[in-house]
Order: C-alpha cells, then structure tokens, then sequence
C-alpha cells in the first residue's frame, strides 16, 4: 500500500514512480501505465495563480486526491504531491485495466478495454470518480494504491492538451504499453 509518505516528494520524483503501480476505487481500476507531473512554477498547473475554492485541495497535504471537471464535461484525478501549501499534483492520465472490468464497460458503454481508461475523462468515468472523491485521502478507501512490482520501461514525453508550458516532457509513460492515452510522436 502506498502511504501519504510516498507522496511527500516532489511531483518529479513521484509521477516516474507511480508508472506500474495499481490505483483502485472500490475495488475498480488497474495499472497506471500514464501521468503528468504539474509543479507550483509550472503555468499550466491549476495552482500557478495561487489557491481558489476549486484548487484548494492541491495545496493540501500529500497523499490526498485533487479531483475537478476539465472543460465542464469530464472528471480528472489528481495525486497531490509535496508539502502543504505548495501545489504539486500528479495527474492520473491512463490505467491498464485489470479489476471490475465489467463495471468499468458498464460505465463507459463499451466492452474494448483499450478505451475504458486511455484518458483522464474516460478513467473517472469507469472508476466513478467524481468531485465527492475530492481531498480525500489516498491511503484509505474507496482508494487503494499499492506499489509496482516491477520497475517497468519508463519513457517521456510532452503533456498534452495544454496551450502553456508545451515543451516541458513532464507525461510519463509505460513504454509499449496499448493502454495510454496517446502514444508519443517519434523523435
């Protein structure tokens, strides 16, 4: 199980490290094979311009989920990363499904397991993850996140969806895995 200790890092040491590790909500979810790191000097984090009533639990203690609607339409889990009031968050982009297969196809209306979870929006959507599941802590339930087994083939690449901040290569990736969200241009 990871504890709130594991978290108490930089968002750079922690989004590498997450790659392979299983993220759980209520028993539903899988292997995190995609993440994007967003640190307190970084302008496309939501944390840049300080702290608001929507970003509030990024700056919270590490170890706590910082969840809330991109573009009015889909969820997006955060990992809160760092020290306390300074907003660090790694956010959740892609898992490989591997528990609650069928609830996640229930939810997302579809049976491919390549597109239950290939994307912040669509991994909320199977998981159930929504603005209730914000600030609450990692360690305990619904949530469980356990540690890699393995250290697997970790790549990077530059975020994505961003008009800020595009050349930093802060997405952190499974290399080769079929479950990202979007595979990265060839150099």
């Amino acid at each position: 199980m990871l504890r709130r200790s594991f978290f108490a890092r930089t968002v750079h040491e922690v989004a590498p490290d997450l790659i392979g590790a299983t993220l759980l909500v209520d028993g539903v979810g899988g292997r995190i094979v995609e993440v994007e790191a967003y640190d307190r000097e970084d302008p496309a984090s939501h944390g840049y311009r300080g702290r608001t009533a929507r970003n509030a639990s990024m700056f919270g203690p590490p170890g706590h989920a910082y969840v809330y609607r991109s573009y009015g339409v889909h969820w997006c889990l955060n990992l809160v990363c760092g020290d306390i009031g300074v907003p660090e968050a790694a956010l959740i982009r892609a898992l490989e499904p591997t528990a609650g297969v069928a609830q996640m196809g229930k939810r997302r209306g579809t049976d491919d397991p390549r597109g239950l979870c290939s994307g912040p929006g669509k991994l909320c959507q199977a998981l159930g993850i929504t603005d209730a599941h914000d600030g609450l802590p990692l360690d305990r339930p619904p949530f469980r996140l356990t540690e890699r087994k393995e250290i697997p083939e970790i790549i990077t690449a530059p975020r994505i969806g961003l008009t800020r901040a595009t050349e930093l290569s802060w997405r952190y990736l499974e290399a080769h895995s079929r479950y990202v969200s979007r595979a990265p241009r060839s150099a």
